[in-house]
């Protein structure tokens, strides 16, 4: 071979070298950015994915769009964003269901702790105890009293098994001594709407869905589920003050991407999701629901790696003693 076309194929293969590079460093190249949420739209946590969509896309100079994949409280989406291909173009957004799911179901198609890459936490959102507008009690001490006089008559909706719904409705449960008829529904959204119309009775959801419709008086509320009293409810006692001493149950989001993500697409990822975060008209619209934006620890991919082994411990006991599985 002559030594001028051996140079020019090495002169090739260098170009080629260093536009593979270019593009790989490229991310997100023009391309749209999809984040799947596991739930129906309209629940609580599409509505922290569509706050954040729009910030995130303009950090990265791209569209971000909003992906509901739903079904088996979120391992249906959790496997399809395992699987999808590890571009950055493809991120998830979940909530505490993320560890959650390794007790709840017996098999799993993913592994939360090998399957994915991690962008970091999001934000932690508290949650309500509601009814629909005609129950007949008025406040927390005449539920108790009503539903343990007709608790075959009252019913319990969630977002289905796993939900975070689920699993608050389970502990209020516990925390009274009442077995109640469980309704699951695929997401927040519809259990809602089924509240709303008066179909369910009850039902514990996030205050990114429920403060509008508290204030609006849609809907009955007994209580929060966290320790201290809400800014954007301020007249509504916490479980706790009202009896229901240590009830407390807090929903923190993740944003995750496919195992093998390039490092340069997670950190604009990341950066993008900060920045969004950051925006004043988000802080102020989670500022308005009552959710709070977690410390800068957490925001980190390792931040949110450490959160979620910490809280796949936490609820794996309490799951086994419920005596709840799925297939």
């Amino acid at each position: 071979m002559k030594p001028l076309f051996k140079r020019g194929l090495a002169l090739a293969a260098l170009s080629l070298a260093f536009a593979s590079a270019v593009h790989a460093q490229a991310f997100p190249d023009n391309k749209p950015v999809t984040m799947v949420v596991p739930f129906a739209a309209g629940g609580p946590t599409d509505v922290v994915a569509r706050m954040l969509a729009i910030p995130m896309g303009k950090a990265l100079n791209t569209t971000v769009t909003v992906e509901n994949t739903v079904g088996a409280g979120g391992t249906i989406a959790s496997a399809r964003v395992a699987r999808a291909a590890p571009t950055g173009h493809t991120i998830y957004l979940h909530h505490m269901g993320m560890a959650t799911a390794v007790s709840l179901y017996r098999k799993l198609s993913f592994d939360p702790l090998k399957d994915f890459e991690y962008i970091g936490q999001v934000v932690d959102v508290p949650m309500t105890l509601l009814a629909r507008k005609d129950f007949p009690a008025n406040n927390y001490a005449e539920l108790i009293s009503y539903i343990k006089a007709n608790k075959e008559k009252v019913s319990l909706a969630n977002a289905g098994l796993g939900a975070v719904s689920h699993l608050c409705g389970l502990l209020f449960m516990s925390s009274i001594g009442v077995d109640l008829t469980t309704v699951p529904y695929k997401g927040t959204g519809p259990a809602m709407n089924d509240l709303l119309g008066g179909q369910v009775d009850l039902l514990c959801d996030q205050t990114t869905q429920t403060v509008p419709m508290i204030k609006e008086g849609r809907i009955k509320v007994y209580g929060v589920t966290t320790t201290k009293r809400l800014s954007a409810l301020p007249n509504v006692p916490t479980l706790d003050e009202q009896g229901n001493k240590g009830f407390e149950v807090k929903v923190w989001h993740g944003m995750y991407a496919p195992k093998g993500t390039p490092k340069d697409a997670i950190d604009k990822l990341n950066a993008a999701m900060r920045a969004a975060l950051a925006d004043p008209t988000v802080k102020q619209r989670l500022a308005d629901l009552s959710s709070e934006i977690p410390a800068a620890d957490k925001l980190t991919p390792e931040g949110l790696r450490t959160h979620l082994e910490a809280e796949i411990k936490k609820w794996g006991p309490v799951i086994t003693k419920a005596g709840i599985y799925a297939d």
